[in-house]
């Protein structure tokens, strides 16, 4: 089988065209897709922690850490560095590879960007990955983060351009990709996707991934998200995704962006473990690990991996840690062989 070609030009008329495929037929595409390009019995585990919680300055409908409304949050300032790095030790602990830090903050500001750059180098310092989400960035924090060491900054479009203006009126949307593209340009992995059920259409949802999609490059990650209806917020009330148009999404996600990450990500605690199954199969291959995403429920870490078990997953090891692996197998190597020269030229002086 020929692997995917990597496209930068879907239309929208393509892209409708695959949703609008049986479902049987979509899945049996994604899935073929997907194992050109990895192991499908292999997922990528990352943990979130809320370092800074509530009183964010931006509207956006779905978040119960908005200052515009009234959900019963309470706010806290940022998180103390040790206390972050704890956390991080944790996860690890369990499982995960990759550790990300949420902030609930229009942008970062200049007194708190020196702790941001101790929790990036604490936290790659335990052998995780690292991944921030602080906001808007602008070309200097976007090059400190890279050169403090992070790996990925999570800056979700959330969905379409067209349907935006009806989420979000704080920020807009090339805000959002200017953000993306100063992250590219110093050298960071991206993760950026959307959340469904915000009562958006399916050419919504197809526009969102085709933005992700015709990017220069595609993003290395791409969270998937179940909106978590949150009493207080405008979107409290908004009607359930139907199951199957959720897996279609993320289906057409894989097939769009073969080389990255679909990851299965908020929203998921709402799910039945028939549901998740299925996320695998069309191609969903990281989830977020552990009690809570940032401040909404996730299933159990024991719970995923009794999934994981019976279904014959495992979680992806990191990249960085096989080669670690490996160069400490050469150095093995080179060491026995200086040994072995060593005692022959004993032997033979």
């Amino acid at each position: 089988m020929s692997a995917t070609a990597l496209r930068h030009d879907w239309t929208l008329a393509e892209v409708r065209a695959l949703f609008q495929q049986p479902f049987n037929d979509l899945l049996f595409q994604a899935q073929s897709v997907h194992r050109q390009h990895f192991d499908p019995n292999r997922v990528q585990v990352s943990t979130l922690l809320s370092i800074k919680t509530g009183a964010c300055p931006e509207d956006c409908k779905y978040c119960p850490q908005s200052g515009h409304y009234n959900t019963g949050l309470e706010k806290e300032k940022l998180m103390e560095v040790q206390k972050v790095l704890e956390a991080a030790a944790e996860a690890k602990a369990i499982g995960s590879t990759r550790f990300c830090m949420g902030a609930a903050w229009k942008h970062p500001s200049a007194k708190d960007m020196p702790y941001v750059l101790q929790m990036v180098q604490g936290v790659k310092a335990l052998g995780l990955e690292t991944c921030m989400t602080l906001g808007r960035l602008d070309q200097e924090q976007t090059r400190a983060l890279a050169d403090a060491g992070l790996d990925y900054y999570n800056h979700n479009l959330d969905t379409s351009p067209e349907f935006y203006g009806n989420i979000i009126t704080t920020r807009t949307y090339g805000e959002r990709l200017q953000t993306l593209a100063y992250v590219r340009e110093a050298g960071m992995k991206i993760c950026s996707g959307g959340i469904l059920g915000m009562g958006e259409s399916v050419d919504d949802r197809a526009g969102l991934l085709i933005q992700l999609a015709n990017l220069p490059e595609h993003p290395e990650s791409v969270p998937i998200n179940m909106l978590v209806k949150v009493q207080g917020t405008p979107l409290a009330e908004e009607k359930d995704v139907d199951p199957f148009d959720f897996i279609r999404t993320l289906a057409v996600a894989r097939i769009l962006m073969p080389k990255s990450h679909v990851r299965l990500s908020a929203g998921r605690e709402q799910m039945n473990e028939q549901m998740q199954s299925l996320a695998f199969l069309a191609g969903a291959n990281s989830i977020f690990y552990g009690e809570k995403l940032l401040t909404t429920g996730n299933p159990q870490a024991d719970k995923d991996m009794q999934l994981f078990a019976r279904l014959g997953i495992q979680p992806e090891a990191r990249e960085e840690h096989a080669d670690e692996v490996h160069q400490a197998a050469i150095e093995q190597a080179l060491v026995e062989q200086r040994n072995s020269e060593l005692f022959y030229d004993a032997a033979t002086a």
